[in-house]
C-alpha cells in the first residue's frame, strides 16, 4: 500500500492545482442528433452532460456557433423542446425532460422510411472491427461494455467484465495468471506454451501471444469490445474464440482534468481490502501535444486459512501499476502517441480450498503464491483525410509469471514445483481504410509479430528446488490482410476477406537430460520450420425492418504449433485451426432503444486441438488431443420499461466435444493412470474423452440498473447483477474429470452524488456462497479435492471525484 499512497498523493496535488467551471470557449457544434451536438461540445467544452430520457438522444437539434459558455449552448440546443439544462457543479451538467408540449396539428403523414432505414448519424460504431463499420452493418456477435460502467462498485478488472457477458469464463486462477475462453473454444486449465484462444489487445496494440491475461485493471477505460468466434481475418493468430479489445481515453489537447477513486472494503471471513487510483490530463502545448498519467493501488484481502501451516486469509494479493499516454498532433489531420503500461500482481498465495474441509480451508505443507509482471510500450500514429484513414502501431511487450505450487508427497518432506514464464513480444501492424460510404468500405493491412516465450520449471525442497526439462518457443509471423464490404441495396452488406500469414517457428529444450540432446537434434524437434495459413471469411448482414439486422458469417482462425515438455523430454505440437459457421439477428440498440435483443447459432469444427493435460510423471503438459465441435447458442435481451430503469438478460448454451482423439494422447493417459491401476489403464483406452473443459454447458445473467434525480444536482443510480455459471470440468478425460461451476454469483451497487462527485456502496457475492470456480489448486493434488471458492461477501465504501 505504500506505492497507492505515493501514487494518490501526487494525484492529489495534481488535481487540487487545476481550475474548475468553464469558461466562454469558440463552439461549433453540428446540426443532427442531439448526441453528436453533446460529444462534440463535451470535446470542445471539456464538459460532462448526461441526459436521463433516451428519446432526447435521437432529437435533431440546430447548429450552434461562436463564443458561449457551455451552458448557453446547451440552452440554444434544447431550445423549443420540453427540456431543460441543469447545472451539477463543475463540469457537470444534466438535460432533463419536462411535461410533454401540446402537439401540432399534422398537415399529412412522412412517408415510411425505406426498408432497412436508420439514423447513420446516430448509429453505434464497432471500432473492433478495423474500420468503424456501423452496428447495423456488422455480421456478427459483438458486446461494447461502457468503461465507465464497469468501473462502478469498485474496480475489479477483468471480473468487471466476466460478471456483464455470459459468453465468457475464465479459469480463475488469480489476477495476472488467468487463461480466458469465450463461447466453447477452451484448451486447458493449465500455463503452458500453447497460444492463448482470445485475443486481447489495448487499442490497436497486442497484450499477449502465448501467456496468460494480463488483468490489466480498467481505469480511465472509455469501453471494451467483445467479438464472439474467430476472428482470423483482422486479428489472426489466437483469435479462436474472439478478442476483447479495451479502448482507452486518449489525451486531450485543450483541457486539464483530474479524477480520482478510492475504496475500503470488507470482506466476510476474511481480512480487510483497498483501493485508490486517479488520472491526470495535462495539455503541454496548446492544440499540439497533451499528457494523460494513470495510477492505481489495489490491495484484495485474503480469507482462505490453511490449517496445516496455521496461517489464515493465506491468499492476500497486491496490485499496482500505471499507464502514460503522450499524445501530439504535428497538424494536417496527423496524430501521434506514445504510451507506456506497467502493473505487477503479487500473490501470497494460491485461492483454492480442500472440499472435505470445513469452508475455504485448506492443508497444504507449502505455499502456492505468484508474481505476475507486464510491461507495455507503444507508439501508434494516424492520419484521416478525403474519406480515408491510416494507422500505424508498433510495441514491445515484456510478461513475466513466477508460479509455485505445493508438490508435496503424502507423508513425505515439504516440496514445491516452480514454473517460470518469460514472454518477449514485438508486433507492428499498419492499415488503411475507408469506412462504408456510398455503398463500399474497405481496409488493408499488413503486419509483423516477433514472440519469444521460455518455460523453465524446478522441482523439490522449498529452499532449493533443482531445475528439470524446460522450453524455448520462438515464432515469427508476416501477415498480410484485407477485406471488403458492398451495400448492392440499402439494408444489405456483403463482406468478404482474406488473411494470409507466413510463420517461422523454432525450439529448443533447456536443461534437457543429456541422452535425449542427440535425439532431439537428429529427429528435428528444435529445428525451425515454416507454416504458411490462408484464412478466408465471408458474412452477409441484411436490415429486413428498420432497427432488425439479420447476419450469417464464415470465419476461421489458427495457433502455430510449438514445444511443449513430457516427463523429461521435448516434444513437438502442431498448430490447430478452428472453422466456424454462424447465423443471427439483432433488434434495436442497448442503451438506446427501448427494447433490444441479439440471437446467434454457431457450429464449429475445431482440428487437431492444442490443450494441456497431466503426463506419466504427474506434470502439466501439452499435445494435440484430437478433432472435436461445438455448437453454441446465445440469447440477450435489453429492455427499458421506464424512464432511468434498464434491464437485461443473457444466455449461452454450448455443446462441445473432443469427436476423434488422437492416439498419441490417448496412450500418453493410458500409462498415466497404468501406473496405480493396470486394470483402469486398460479400460482407458477405448473411452471416450468428453467435453472439451473449462466452459460451462449453459451460462445466463441477469442484470438492473435504475437512475433517478433526488434532487437537481443529486442522482441516486442503483445497479445490481445476477449470473448462474453451470457445470463444466476441469480438463480432458478421466484424469482431468473433476466437476467445476454450478454456483451463482451476484453483486450490488447504490451511488449518490453529482457527475463530479459521488458516494458508493457495493457488495458482492450478496448470499456468501461457496461454489467451485476452479478445480485446481495444484496439479500434484489432481484427485477431485480442490476448488476454487468464490470471494466471500464483501462491502466496498467508495467515493470518486472529477475536477
Amino acid at each position: 500500500m505504500l506505492r497507492a499512497s505515493v501514487i494518490f498523493a501526487g494525484l492529489s496535488l495534481l488535481a487540487a492545482a487545476l481550475p474548475a467551471g468553464a469558461a466562454p470557449r469558440a463552439l461549433d457544434l453540428p446540426a443532427g442528433p442531439l448526441r453528436d451536438a453533446l460529444a462534440a461540445l463535451g470535446q470542445q467544452a471539456g464538459i460532462s452532460v448526461a441526459v436521463d430520457d433516451a428519446t432526447l438522444w435521437r432529437r435533431r437539434v440546430p447548429a450552434v456557433r461562436g463564443t458561449m459558455e457551455p451552458g448557453e449552448a446547451l440552452r440554444r440546443l434544447v431550445r423549443g423542446s420540453n427540456a431543460r439544462v441543469i447545472a451539477l457543479g463543475g463540469a457537470g451538467w444534466r438535460i432533463v425532460a419536462g411535461p410533454p408540449p401540446p402537439r401540432p396539428p399534422v398537415a399529412r403523414a412522412a412517408p415510411a422510411p425505406p426498408p432497412g432505414a436508420r439514423d447513420d448519424d446516430q448509429a453505434i460504431v464497432v471500432t473492433a472491427s478495423k474500420r468503424e463499420t456501423r452496428l447495423g452493418e456488422f455480421a456478427g456477435s459483438v458486446t461494447i461494455l461502457d468503461g465507465a460502467d464497469l468501473m462502478l462498485g469498485g474496480e475489479r478488472g477483468m471480473e468487471s467484465i466476466l460478471a456483464r457477458l455470459a459468453s465468457l469464463s475464465s479459469t480463475h486462477l488469480g489476477a495476472g495468471r488467468n487463461k480466458l475462453f469465450i463461447r466453447g473454444i477452451a484448451d486447458s486449465s493449465f500455463t503452458g506454451p500453447t497460444q492463448a484462444t482470445v485475443g486481447q489487445y489495448l487499442g490497436d496494440m497486442r497484450l499477449t501471444y502465448n501467456a496468460p491475461d494480463p488483468d490489466l485493471r480498467l481505469y480511465d477505460i472509455r469501453s471494451v469490445e467483445v467479438l464472439e468466434g474467430p476472428q482470423g481475418t483482422l486479428y489472426g493468430a489466437g483469435s479462436l474464440g474472439g478478442i476483447i479489445r479495451i479502448v482507452r481515453n486518449p489525451a486531450e489537447l485543450d483541457r486539464t482534468s483530474a479524477s480520482m477513486s478510492a475504496g475500503l472494503s470488507a470482506t466476510q471471513h476474511g481480512d480487510p481490502g483497498g483501493d485508490i487510483g486517479g488520472t491526470v490530463n495535462l495539455p503541454i502545448l496548446a492544440d499540439t501535444a497533451a499528457l494523460r498519467v494513470v495510477g492505481y493501488g489495489i490491495r484484495e484481502g485474503g480469507y482462505i486459512d490453511d490449517v496445516l501451516r496455521r496461517k489464515n486469509d493465506v491468499n492476500r494479493t497486491g496490485i499496482y501499476g500505471g499507464r502514460a499516454a503522450l499524445r501530439i498532433a504535428p497538424g494536417d489531420g496527423w496524430t501521434i502517441d506514445l504510451g507506456g503500461v506497467f502493473q505487477e500482481n503479487h500473490g501470497r498465495d494460491s485461492q483454492y480450498a480442500d472440499r472435505d474441509l470445513p469452508r475455504l480451508e485448506r492443508a497444504s505443507l507449502t505455499d502456492g503464491g505468484f508474481d505476475a509482471a507486464y510491461r507495455l510500450g507503444d507508439v501508434v500514429i494516424g492520419k484521416s483525410w478525403d474519406g480515408l484513414s491510416f494507422l500505424s502501431s508498433t510495441g514491445f511487450v515484456h510478461q513475466n509469471l513466477d508460479e509455485r505450487y505445493d508438490a508435496s508427497p503424502d507423508g513425505g518432506p515439504p516440496q514445491t514445483f516452480a514454473q517460470r514464464n518469460r514472454t518477449r513480444m514485438f508486433a507492428t501492424e499498419n492499415r488503411l481504410w475507408r469506412p462504408m460510404r456510398d455503398g463500399f468500405g474497405w481496409v488493408v493491412g499488413a503486419s509483423y509479430t516477433r514472440n519469444r516465450t521460455f518455460l523453465g520449471r524446478a522441482l523439490g525442497p522449498v529452499d532449493e528446488p533443482l531445475p528439470t526439462t524446460g522450453v524455448v518457443n520462438k515464432v515469427g509471423e508476416i501477415t498480410v490482410y484485407g477485406e471488403a464490404s458492398v451495400q448492392p441495396r440499402r439494408g444489405l452488406t456483403l463482406t468478404a476477406g482474406a488473411r494470409y500469414t507466413h510463420a517461422k517457428l523454432a525450439g529448443a529444450g533447456d536443461e534437457v537430460a543429456k541422452q535425449f540432446e542427440v535425439m532431439l537434434a537428429r529427429t528435428g524437434v528444435t529445428a525451425s520450420r515454416s507454416e504458411n495459413t490462408f484464412l478466408p471469411s465471408a458474412s452477409v448482414a441484411l436490415s429486413v425492418v428498420p432497427g432488425i439486422t439479420m447476419f450469417a458469417r464464415y470465419q476461421e482462425g489458427f495457433r502455430p504449433g510449438g514445444l511443449a515438455i513430457e516427463s523429461d523430454i521435448v516434444r513437438r505440437f502442431r498448430n490447430d485451426r478452428v472453422r466456424t459457421m454462424e447465423t443471427g439477428l439483432r433488434l434495436g440498440e442497448r442503451a438506446r432503444d427501448r427494447l433490444d435483443a441479439a440471437l446467434s447459432l454457431a457450429y464449429a469444427r475445431w482440428d487437431n486441438i492444442q490443450a494441456d493435460y497431466v503426463d506419466s510423471a504427474g506434470l502439466p503438459s501439452t499435445n494435440n488431443i484430437g478433432d472435436g465441435r461445438i455448437y453454441s447458442v446465445s440469447a440477450s435481451i435489453g429492455w427499458r420499461p421506464l424512464t432511468g430503469l434498464a434491464l437485461d438478460a443473457a444466455a449461452t448454451y454450448n455443446d462441445s466435444r473432443v469427436t476423434r482423439p488422437s492416439e498419441a494422447f490417448r496412450q500418453s493417459l493410458v500409462n498415466f493412470v497404468s501406473r496405480t491401476d493396470p486394470v483402469a489403464g486398460a479400460d482407458l483406452a477405448d473411452e471416450p474423452l468428453g467435453r472439451i473443459p473449462n466452459v460451462a454447458r449453459f451460462t445466463a445473467r441477469f442484470g438492473a440498473d435504475y437512475r433517478t434525480l433526488l434532487r437537481d444536482d443529486i442522482e441516486l443510480r442503483a445497479a445490481g447483477w445476477l449470473r448462474y455459471t453451470g457445470k463444466s470440468r476441469l480438463g480432458v478425460g478421466p484424469v482431468l474429470g473433476e466437476q467445476q461451476g454450478n454456483y451463482i454469483d451476484t453483486a450490488a451497487t447504490i451511488r449518490v452524488g453529482r457527475p463530479d462527485f459521488g458516494v458508493t456502496i457495493g457488495v458482492t457475492n450478496l448470499f456468501d456462497a461457496v461454489g467451485n470456480r476452479f478445480a485446481l489448486g495444484t496439479p500434484f493434488g489432481i484427485n477431485g479435492n480442490q476448488i476454487t471458492p468464490l470471494r466471500p461477501r464483501t462491502v466496498r465504501i467508495g467515493i470518486d471525484r472529477a475536477f
